[in-house]
């Protein structure tokens, strides 16, 4: 039986590929080195693109657009809580001597603006809580270096340092006009008591989420002792040592607050505390509303002028805030 497959003529051979120059004649690869370089600048290109991804890009803006940027979310918010407010007050959700309308607190600073005594009120809370946090961060700074490098102070009063930063400030108001009558000491004994315990804690874990790394190469380059704090320990803790600082102010107003609602004495000034124990003792809602607004203005008043640019700073540094 004849077979029926057939002899198909066999494919061409493929060139041969030219032959790489020999070595020593002065000539490299061009395509391998195209290559490595292409690869090179891929890579470059990849960790560039990670990096901007990672950021948070602000533009760059003219100053009037930004400024009225930033402003109008904060100025609507206050306008839906003016009118919410002036409803309540319109609809007599209590009555007006116990709830006074936003045009009856508004009058009350006026007449205390007119009388010359506001800002002198404000000045004094004022004063008073930077005399006392500036007190706070020196012994608070101090305190968490000491807890955070040193394993047996740790141990011994960290959890003490837990426990009274829980506690609340207008606890150590009977203790301490006890220990210094009604004075200028037992407000500030309360601020102290109040923020240093808020800014060591920020410090230690500023401090506990540094890398190793870091301090290793501090050590190596002769970084050690105060030198070591100065140039590698709080650069590197710095963002939790910040938001300890914000959390330490807060605490430290709302200290001074709690000890001028209490201690009250002629020879002792009268500060936005005392502006609001007067408002209460003469029944005065408007007079206290009018004080509770005041505190409130200078509490969001010193976190946007000074904490809120220092933040912005450090991000910025960091590569965690890009202008572009």
């Amino acid at each position: 039986m004849a077979s029926t497959e057939t002899d198909e003529p066999a494919a061409p051979a493929a060139p041969a590929a030219p032959a790489a120059p020999a070595a020593g004649n002065g000539e490299e690869p061009a395509a391998a080195g195209t290559d490595a370089t292409t690869d090179a600048g891929d890579l470059a290109g990849l960790e560039a693109g990670l990096d901007a991804l990672e950021s948070r890009v602000v533009a760059r803006q003219p100053w009037l657009r930004a400024a009225a940027a930033k402003a109008l979310p904060p100025v609507i918010a206050i306008a839906i809580v003016l009118g919410l407010w002036q409803l309540a007050y319109h609809f007599a959700l209590k009555p007006h001597y116990l709830l006074p309308s936003p045009l009856d607190v508004f009058g009350s600073l006026k007449q205390k603006w007119l009388e010359g005594t506001l800002l002198s009120f404000v000045w004094t809370s004022v004063s008073r809580g930077a005399l006392g946090f500036v007190t706070s961060v020196a012994i608070g700074t101090v305190l968490g270096l000491i807890v955070a490098r040193v394993k047996a102070v740790r141990a011994a009063i960290g959890p003490i340092l837990s426990g009274l930063q829980s506690l609340p400030s207008v606890a150590w108001v009977p203790a301490a006009i006890i220990w210094f009558g009604l004075s200028d000491a037992t407000i500030y004994a309360v601020v102290l008591l109040g923020a240093v315990p808020s800014i060591a804690n920020g410090l230690v874990a500023g401090v506990d989420q540094i890398s190793p790394l870091y301090l290793r190469a501090g050590r190596t380059i002769g970084a050690t002792g105060l030198t070591g704090v100065r140039h590698v320990l709080l650069p590197a803790a710095l963002p939790g040592y910040i938001a300890g600082l914000k959390q330490g102010w807060a605490f430290s107003w709302r200290s001074l607050m709690a000890a001028e609602l209490i201690v009250n004495a002629p020879d002792l000034g009268t500060g936005l505390g005392q502006l609001l124990e007067q408002g209460r003792e003469l029944q005065d809602m408007s007079w206290v509303l009018a004080a509770i607004l005041l505190i409130l203005i200078v509490g969001i008043g010193i976190e946007l002028l000074i904490f809120a640019p220092i933040e912005r700073r450090v991000l910025r540094s960091r590569g965690l805030l890009v202008k572009s």
